[in-house]
């Protein structure tokens, strides 16, 4: 008898995303209640001065000022304007560059990234395989890949089924080795009452 499938990891591959006032008020709401995990997103990866991170939808750039105030030379990208609109006012340093664009068609130069990260975003990817080919692209050799996602219930719905089960996590990794990056694990991280699922991936 062959085993359940796990859900699939891009669940919400068909959100809309975020637009017009409804997408700037989330936007807001986003960048605020989102500081810690920002500075827990910097933090994990070990993001020092000599590092070129790339946030692939970034939203309002919490994690892209993060890294910025570390010193990192850091590129935003997100498909939504709204959000790269707020992103421009609320976030800004001179090693920051704000960019239009998908996980499946980064616009970034091949090896050029040390650090990459995708933040609450996987689960609405519409291709993981063509996104994790892009991010294997513009990662240099050794280049560090992480993506966090909020741990949530097997049974929940509406805006609580948002992130990944344990199950969801772990079958992202095998696809993160399928897709040829190596020194795969998967975290749990608690910081107040949320929990998040962490996995971290080398770029061979």
């Amino acid at each position: 008898m062959n085993a359940p499938l796990a859900p699939a990891v891009n669940h919400h591959a068909h959100h809309r995303g975020f637009a017009g006032p409804i997408g700037s008020a989330m936007g807001l709401v986003m960048l605020v209640a989102g500081r810690r995990r920002a500075r827990m997103v910097v933090e994990l990866t070990s993001v020092t001065e000599a590092d070129r991170v790339v946030d692939i939808g970034c939203g309002p750039g919490g994690a892209v000022g993060a890294a910025a105030r570390r010193g990192a030379r850091v590129t935003g990208v997100d498909p939504s304007s709204a959000m790269l609109r707020l992103a421009r006012i609320f976030v800004r340093g001179r090693t920051i560059r704000w960019v239009r664009g998908t996980a499946e068609n980064l616009p970034v130069p091949d090896g050029t990234a040390t650090v990459a990260w995708a933040v609450a975003t996987v689960h609405h990817w519409p291709d993981v395989a063509t996104g994790l080919a892009e991010v294997r692209r513009v990662l240099v050799p050794g280049g560090r890949f992480m993506t966090v996602e909020r741990d949530v219930r097997a049974d929940a719905s509406g805006l609580a089924s948002h992130g990944w089960t344990d199950a969801q996590a772990r079958s992202f990794a095998d696809q993160c080795r399928t897709a040829h990056f190596t020194e795969l694990r998967v975290e749990r991280h608690v910081q107040g009452r949320h929990a998040f699922w962490a996995v971290h991936a080398i770029r061979p």
